[in-house]
């Protein structure tokens, strides 16, 4: 896997990074990206170091740190045969009918519109020759969930950008998408902290979703294992959209 080469993007902790760390074991060399130059570095870090991982800090929305992080790629570690779009905010908690619409804007801004953007990016960066795409989506994409509702409006948006560049890239390009339920992360925190048993217990398996949950089943999607799939969203969620108690 000496020639590999990955951007996870919003990797400098939580699912992101756990992914990146699936990576490396697997022989990829990585790229991580995040708001946090000090976290980013640190990541790095313990991914091991410059041989194999670098970070670059910026915004996921801003065109020019897109830039930039492929242009640093290409130089450090070749083309680029794997992107991983990880980022996604939520800065918006209530119900959609008084919901701020600069807000359902900047949303939609990121999760959307600047995945497209990273796409397109990485395909100057030598993705066009060949690789894969994973996007991040979410089980609120998938089934309505109250209370975050507009940020599943733009995970299904997700879903379906995932489909349309499934056919437009084939058949150099594989694009798939992974929909997790309630992972413990920092970003996520809200949704289950102090009341982590009870969440669970809608949970068929009996417990939330860790990091490496998400990275085992993006390592699958990029891998020969799976060269036959396109255009397909896992849902990574200990059964509970069987349940219909999406939190």
């Amino acid at each position: 896997m000496a020639d590999q080469v990955a951007i996870v993007t919003g990797a400098s902790r939580g699912i992101g990074f756990a992914i990146a760390q699936r990576f490396v074991a697997d022989g990829y060399k990585v790229c991580v990206t995040g708001r946090d130059a000090a976290a980013l570095d640190s990541a790095a870090k313990d991914l091991g170091g410059a041989e194999v991982a670098i970070g670059v800090a910026g915004k996921g929305d801003d065109p020019d740190h897109r830039a930039a992080v492929i242009d640093t790629v290409l130089g450090r570690f070749g083309p680029i045969t794997a992107l991983v779009n990880n980022i996604g905010i939520n800065p918006a908690y209530g119900p959609m009918a008084s919901l701020d619409l600069g807000a359902a804007r900047k949303i939609f801004e990121v999760n959307v519109v600047g995945t497209l953007g990273w796409v397109q990016e990485a395909l100057r960066g030598g993705l066009d020759e060949g690789g894969s795409i994973v996007n991040i989506s979410s089980v609120s994409g998938v089934r309505p969930a109250p209370g975050i509702g507009f940020y599943g409006v733009t995970k299904a948006a997700l879903i379906h950008l995932t489909e349309e560049l499934a056919v437009e890239l084939a058949p150099k390009i594989r694009v798939n998408a992974v929909a997790p339920a309630v992972v413990k992360t920092k970003f996520a925190t809200a949704l289950y902290e102090g009341r982590e048993e009870q969440v669970s217990a809608g949970y068929p398996l009996a417990r939330l979703g860790v990091p490496e949950d998400v990275a085992g089943a993006v390592a699958f999607l990029c891998s020969a294992d799976a060269a036959w799939i396109t255009g397909q969203t896992i849902v990574v969620d200990g059964g509970v959209t069987l349940t219909g108690k999406m939190q």
